[in-house]
């Protein structure tokens, strides 16, 4: 090791572990350091420089008796502790997922090599040869590590499509065909191949087989037999495989030893892992996996289905990670079958109908955007160049013949439910179309890269993510031939945004919260009632608190269901404004005569989501303090709340909204409302008709994010053994921090208020739950280990953090619901939503910091 790297790796190391706790081995956590200090890049002796200083992965793997896996795993949390570019984790994942390709072509890779040659394990045992006799000829074991290397050689040499699944899985029969090929052709060497190989010549086993003039070629053979896509893996042949053939024959490396050389110099040079890690003995215990099979990777690629998603495509447990990515391109080409990358005739007349007709405007925008997608996936090296763009436009043009296809069946169904009404607005919105491109060229990397690399997509394109969802519906209502594990994709990616990237600091969504003067919409106002739960855990059209588990049709609807009632308008179009708009509370100030004795009634307008019933509270109505609160902040900032009620006809106790005023900077006291200003008419509602109150995309936003957060509430409910009624309760306290305390998601993720609100209200009920039984259980759903973002990785990986998240905050929003529990009057379907409390500045700093 260079006495540079080292230091530096030891400067690193000592530094994270005065900051961090370092659990595990310390040897591991060096190895991290080491690695990062041998691929920060260095001066070469002539111009330009190298990637790292030659350092191999598995030796500092070996040397540290660390596993591969192990490695991974630490490696994420040294990323985040030490705060290394963006660059530097993204090459670290794709190293991941390089692995992870190959562990899952290995696993097939077994296999076939087993129906096409012998099994390694059936060759008999060597003799002992002199230095003088001349070399035995090679074992059917050395035809499968030839044959292995080969492979991860070609795949090393094009970076393109070293983590393409598809691409990877067809260089490997293009070995497979080469070296069956030579086998045939060398007519002493016959006892290497299986006699019952169904791709054999039908006199093979004749005594008079002689082989045939070559060149021979199997490949379409292999494709039937064994998965694969002939036409994929003629156009990788011919593009990349032969060229890297003709290569090693010009550089006279095609024998074993060569070839391991050179392949050891290219992992060694780009900081690779060297994948003939898959060949030795002790495979499992280098890489980490228990057990005699190399299982690791397929859950990796494998598509969960979302919780939300469960009732409508189930897990698919019997095909492989090659089986499935094989059928989706395969489905992917059918769709498109004699498709061109341009509009159909039936499309420019739809475009042409239009007041203004858009195609000029369509062509153009797709041309820029092919453009900078390119850009994306230039090759590097003079002899790979070109190569990444060609794949990057051979992505784009499949994505282009599936955006046209899908925007002709998007524009018929919008006229069915508008009628003749002109389009012309929705279609030149520039983000609507972008998205929908977008869209179809995140079904075609998923496709071939399963499981994709969302939000790559977005972020080439600088597309806001709140903007970007909104099409994902429309997408998969108007072409009902997507793939099911591609549906199960659009699906995982929506929950990412309604779950995380939405709530970024500078997102749109909070531009659209501002139009509606921070007052996001309840979930009675988004939901239809008949999708509510009353009291009793049934629908209702009443008074509602949580959505049952199928609230509305979802994207991954079957054939046959009624289309979409939120037209493209709608989806992208601001929350409605004007007088009609709803009011937290009426300043009691403006509505309460000063005379304290006067009798007259007036109109307190309760905020809540249903039509008005009116009732009146006559005038003199004691209000009765019951109890105060006092929560303190870490800076010694304190807030005192009075609890206040008045007793209604059902012989409990109403509670009524207090008001803020900041005394000081120690202490906040909250000014009670003055008996003359409940001598009025509080107000609630009743819903009028089956449909949600609030159109726009705010609301189908919320009305998305109230399904989603519910599904995952029952679920964690379910495993906590948590009843009905306090998950009721759980729900009240959510929406609520949802809807009052918004700012509250700013750089969050929407599963740590949900932990949060559990974690409280199981606190005050007295039903306590660890938060570590919290957590475990929250683990155990599809999208607790991949969707959560950096922002949040706290909420898997830190207890100590997320509690502290809670104290911080969580406490400031539920207080108000945790001290009428306390004193044993909750009544659920009577609170009324408080006035909003404004936080003094060190609260709020609190309320602003992302972890």
């Amino acid at each position: 090791m260079d006495e540079e790297a080292s230091n530096e790796a030891w400067k690193s190391y000592e530094n994270i572990s005065k900051n961090y706790t370092l659990e595990g081995s310390e040897l591991h956590w060096l190895a991290c350091a080491l690695y990062v200090a041998c691929r920060t890049a260095i001066p070469t002796v002539g111009k330009g420089t190298a990637e790292g200083n030659y350092v191999s992965l598995t030796r500092i793997l070996s040397c540290s008796e660390q596993s591969l896996i192990e490695f991974f795993n630490k490696m994420k949390k040294w990323q985040d502790m030490a705060s290394l570019p963006q660059d530097f984790c993204q090459s670290t994942e794709k190293l991941e997922r390089n692995f992870t390709i190959s562990a899952v072509i290995f696993k097939k890779y077994v296999p076939i090599f087993k129906a096409i040659f012998k099994a390694p394990s059936d060759d008999p045992p060597r003799v002992h040869r002199s230095r003088k006799q001349r070399r035995h000829p090679c074992t059917v074991a050395e035809v499968f590590n030839f044959c292995w290397i080969l492979f991860v050689n070609a795949k090393g040499n094009f970076p393109m499509i070293s983590d393409d699944l598809v691409n990877s899985y067809h260089l490997l029969l293009c070995a497979l065909d080469l070296v069956f090929s030579n086998a045939l052709l060398c007519n002493t060497r016959k006892e290497l191949l299986n006699p019952n190989f169904k791709g054999l010549p039908e006199d093979f086993n004749s005594k008079d087989y002689k082989p045939t003039a070559g060149p021979y070629c199997f490949i379409e053979q292999l494709c039937e037999l064994h998965d694969g896509l002939v036409l994929e893996a003629k156009g990788v042949k011919e593009h990349f495989w032969k060229p890297f053939i003709k290569r090693l024959f010009h550089k006279k490396t095609v024998c074993n030893a060569s070839m391991g050389r050179v392949y050891e110099e290219h992992v060694l040079a780009t900081g690779g892992l060297d994948e003939r890690i898959f060949l030795g003995e002790g495979a499992n215990e280098d890489i980490g996996t228990p057990g005699p099979c190399l299982c690791v990777g397929a859950s990796a690629l494998k598509v969960s289905t979302p919780l939300t998603g469960l009732k409508y495509v189930q897990d698919n447990c019997l095909g492989t990670p090659v089986s499935t990515a094989m059928q989706s391109v395969g489905r992917l080409h059918s769709l498109l079958t004699g498709l061109k990358h341009r509009p159909s005739g039936k499309l420019t007349d739809l475009l042409r109908a239009c007041a203004r007709d858009p195609s000029e405007t369509i062509s153009t925008r797709l041309k820029d955007m092919c453009q900078v997608f390119c850009q994306h996936f230039e090759g590097k090296g003079e002899e790979n160049a070109g190569l990444g763009k060609d794949i990057a436009v051979k992505y784009f043009r499949l994505a282009e013949a599936l955006y046209y296809k899908t925007l002709e069946a998007v524009i018929d169904q919008e006229k069915e439910r508008l009628g003749d009404t002109d389009l012309s607005g929705i279609l030149e919105q520039d983000v609507f179309q972008r998205s929908l491109l977008a869209c179809c060229l995140e079904i075609v990397i998923f496709s071939y890269r399963p499981p994709g690399d969302f939000p790559r997509v977005i972020h080439i394109f600088q597309l806001p993510a709140y903007h970007f969802y909104k099409v994902i519906e429309v997408l998969v209502r108007a072409e009902q031939g997507l793939f099911r594990e591609v549906v199960k994709h659009l699906n995982q990616v929506e929950e990412q945004v309604l779950e995380s990237l939405a709530w970024r600091g500078g997102s749109p969504l909070w531009d659209s919260v501002r139009e509606a003067k921070n007052q996001p919409p309840a979930c009675q106002e988004v939901m239809p009632p008949q999708h509510l739960e009353d009291g009793d855990g049934g629908s209702s059209a009443g008074i509602s608190w949580l959505p049952p588990p199928s609230p509305s049709p979802l994207p991954t609807s079957p054939p046959g269901v009624s289309p979409s009632p939120t037209t493209l308008l709608d989806r992208y179009s601001s929350p409605p404004t004007g007088p009609a708009r709803r009011r937290l509370f009426v300043d009691a100030s403006f509505d309460t005569p000063s005379d304290p004795s006067s009798t007259t009634t007036t109109t307190t307008t309760v905020r809540t989501s249903q039509a008005i019933v009116t009732t009146t509270i006559p005038a003199g109505q004691t209000v009765v303090t019951m109890a105060t609160a006092t929560v303190t902040a870490n800076n010694g900032q304190t807030v005192t709340i009075p609890v206040q009620g008045i007793a209604n006809e059902n012989g409990g106790i109403t509670f009524i909204p207090v008001q803020v005023s900041v005394t000081g900077q120690g202490t906040a006291m909250l000014q009670p409302l003055s008996a003359q200003s409940l001598t009025g008419t509080l107000t609630t509602q009743v819903p009028s008709n089956n449909k949600p109150q609030k159109k726009g995309s705010l609301s189908l936003f919320f009305r998305k994010v109230y399904h989603m957060a519910s599904v995952r509430l029952r679920d964690l409910c379910a495993k906590l053994d948590i009843s009905s009624e306090l998950r009721r309760k759980i729900w009240t306290c959510f929406e609520y921090s949802l809807v009052q305390c918004t700012e509250l998601m700013m750089d969050r993720h929407l599963d740590q208020l949900l932990m949060c609100a559990v974690y409280v209200m199981t606190k005050v009920t007295k039903e306590d739950k660890s938060f570590q039984n919290i957590m475990k259980c929250y683990r155990s759903q599809p999208q607790a280990s991949s969707s959560v973002s950096t922002a949040s990785r706290a909420l898997c990986n830190d207890v100590q953090c997320i509690q502290k998240v809670f104290r911080h905050v969580c406490v400031y929003v539920c207080v108000c619901v945790y001290i009428q529990y306390q004193l044993k009057v909750w009544t659920p379907l009577q609170i009324h939503p408080l006035r909003r409390i404004m936080a003094p500045e060190g609260m709020a700093a609190v309320l602003r910091a992302p972890n």
